[in-house]
């Protein structure tokens, strides 16, 4: 008999246990289905003022430029097409500015060298600016697995990215044309913190370029980058371990805050016979570590970049921080 109830019992609870987690999976589906709709949707009307308010910036700053690029050439339509949107998402979403263009020759070549981030977002503005602005596409050399993504073809080659080997930058700028390239890389990119030092260890590519093309060095920083997107930096081992086995960016990336973007030209770093590329290579670090401690309170802050939309505390002296050293 107790065998017989309990056989009973078994049953019914596995019926009703069953029929219970189906309803009940249901019913919280249709609950908060309306809650879940109440937090898409403004996200849905926040985007659209966005795109708004892209579309107008583009048609207010640029419209005689594209109007023009497709009547001469497709690609240059195309081209400025994309610029003028990297150009007003750069606006809206960083206040992106950039100071020292003028450094940036008009109609001669140069090697600009910059400070790698988490993601390089600041050289898509850059790059956008100055083809709108002078009407000079820069090629940039980029990381060979970058070439091995979908879809990846038809963007280098219009937009003129590169792996980069010193003879074909070299070809480049003796074309008459601007090149970048972040000395750092990918390594720069993952393992590079708030405090903004260049992780270049001994490489010299850019340097011989530079020397072989007879060109000059123009260093750039951009402001606050490493507050827009940062690298995780717990387990930096395993990360470095990882990398040094595959050589992929495979560290994990966060952010996409809208801190203020300030991208620093620095002076162009002439070419003379007498320098070698190791030579080259100090000058230019030097150079850049200058622009970065003119420009960036260090360690970087999230919040006071995010501020830094709205006002810009000027950064102290080296004097005022030796003395605020002092007192402490």
């Amino acid at each position: 008999m107790l065998e017989l109830l309990g056989t009973v019992l078994t049953y019914v609870e596995t019926y009703l246990g069953h029929y219970i987690d189906i309803d009940f999976t249901l019913w919280l589906t249709w609950l908060l289905a309306p809650l879940l709709l109440t937090f898409f949707l403004p996200f849905v009307i926040f985007l659209m003022f966005y795109m708004n308010a892209v579309i107008l910036y583009i048609y207010k700053l640029h419209r005689d430029r594209l109007r023009h690029a497709y009547e001469t050439h497709i690609w240059d339509g195309a081209i400025k097409t994309i610029a003028a949107l990297w150009d007003a998402h750069g606006w809206l979403w960083h206040g992106y500015e950039i100071s020292g263009l003028e450094n940036i020759p008009d109609n001669s070549p140069a090697l600009i060298v910059y400070y790698h981030g988490a993601i390089p977002i600041d050289i898509y503005y850059f790059i956008a600016k100055s083809y709108l602005f002078k009407n000079r596409l820069i090629h940039t050399v980029a990381d060979r697995f970058l070439f091995k993504i979908p879809g990846f073809k038809i963007v280098s080659e219009v937009l003129k990215v590169i792996p980069g080997t010193v003879q074909t930058c070299s070809n480049i700028l003796k074309e008459n044309n601007l090149l970048a390239i972040s000395p750092g890389g990918v390594y720069e990119a993952q393992f590079g913190d708030s405090y903004y030092r260049l992780m270049w260890k001994k490489r010299l590519g850019f340097a011989k370029v530079a020397l072989d093309a007879k060109v000059p060095v123009i260093p750039i920083f951009t402001q606050n980058l490493r507050e827009a997107f940062r690298s995780v930096s717990f387990a930096h081992w395993v990360w470095l371990k990882l990398y040094s086995i595959t050589r992929l960016p495979i560290v994990p990336i966060y952010g996409g805050f809208p801190v203020k973007l300030k991208t620093h030209v620095g002076e162009p770093i002439p070419y003379t016979a007498d320098l070698t590329p190791e030579l080259l290579q100090i000058k230019v670090m030097h150079a850049l570590e200058a622009l970065i401690m003119k420009h960036q309170r260090l360690p970087g802050s999230i919040l006071r970049a995010l501020l830094e939309r709205l006002y810009v505390v000027p950064k102290p002296s080296e004097e005022d921080e030796d003395e605020n050293e002092k007192e402490k």
